[in-house]
């Protein structure tokens, strides 16, 4: 909208002073042609904008003009900037938006508390990206062609088709009634249901999605973090869970952690490697699992996990023996 682009431009300003035209297209996502319309359209409301021509001229707003929000104090707005940090805003296609409120509420404190919080705000941390050991954390990129009709049907209530691309199998199209988003370490999923029965989906795996005029047939409050609790409890209990013996170097037992249900009886060898117990959703799982370990991970029963694994990688070293 264009109010909150105009509102947008005068806390650039604010924040950074002088700026050129096109280094506030660059912010805003517009043309300059766009920029300079707005420009004249802020002089025309009565904000002191005005234009400084040469080499290093650009756009600036007389000193001391600022906004207002009542009732914000340091910590407050110290809160805020640090949930600003967070990775959900842009896993939902809310980052822009983010990144406007952000300004504002920075803009609405006195000078004092806005450097101080600002200076705050960079020394906490949350959810880091990587770990101690520089792995980076997979983080879904979900198009705001996907995140948007996605947001919009979940909070207004209305049904939502998408087309989907489950892990195995072609993507086609679903029905579904949409019940809440979450964000898990970057990764988004929609709980929704569809024809009455749970339902989970990767954001990511969403290939379009289009809002209905429809009304969704889901209860009128909801408590997201129980449901969620609920479906991952479900997730690791159902299935054709199979459990296997592996013998591991210690240093990829934290890899383990991640991708296996649950790992137990961890018992030293002579070797320095572990013996230890997994349990997985399914043989695929835990062949994808293990996979991943390379040769870290050597495991020793069942039999036909090991064939599973011999089999793929003899696959992989015949094609790589080839001129």
């Amino acid at each position: 909208m264009r109010a909150d682009r105009l509102v947008s431009l005068v806390l650039l300003l604010r924040h950074k002073g002088r700026m050129s035209a096109s280094a506030l297209a660059g912010e805003l996502e517009v043309s300059t042609r766009t920029v300079l319309r707005d420009i004249e359209a802020l002089s025309a409301a009565g904000v002191p904008v005005y234009a400084e021509r040469g080499r290093h001229g650009g756009f600036a707003l007389l000193p001391g003009f600022r906004t207002e929000l009542a009732g914000l104090n340091r910590d407050e707005a110290l809160a805020l900037l640090v949930a600003g940090s967070r990775r959900g805003a842009s896993v939902f296609g809310l980052g822009p938006a983010l990144a406007s409120a952000m300004r504002k509420v920075a803009d609405a404190l006195p000078e004092g508390d806005r450097t101080a919080s600002a200076g705050s705000a960079g020394r906490l941390l949350v959810d880091p990206e990587t770990d101690l050991l520089s792995r980076r954390a997979a983080t879904d990129e979900v198009p705001a062609a996907v995140a948007d009709p996605v947001r919009r049907a979940v909070l207004s209530g209305h049904r939502l088709r998408i087309l989907y691309a489950a892990a195995e199998g072609r993507a086609r199209w679903r029905t579904v009634d949409p019940i809440g988003l979450v964000d898990v370490r970057g990764q988004g999923y929609l709980l929704a249901t569809r024809s009455g029965e749970d339902r989970t989906y990767r954001l990511s795996r969403i290939m379009a999605a289009e809002e209905t005029d429809e009304p969704a047939e889901r209860p009128d409050r909801v408590d997201l973090e129980r449901l969620w609790q609920d479906r991952a409890t479900r997730f690791r209990t159902g299935g054709d869970q199979v459990t296997a013996l592996i013998r591991l170097s210690p240093e990829r037992r934290d890899d383990l952690e991640r991708t296996a249900l649950s790992v137990q009886g961890a018992q030293p060898e002579e070797d320095g490697r572990l013996s230890l117990k997994a349990t997985f959703q399914d043989r695929r799982h835990a062949e994808w699992s293990l996979w991943q370990l390379g040769e870290d991970a050597e495991a020793i029963a069942p039999q036909w996990l090991r064939d599973a694994l011999h089999t793929r990688a003899a696959a992989i070293a015949e094609r790589y023996a080839r001129p």
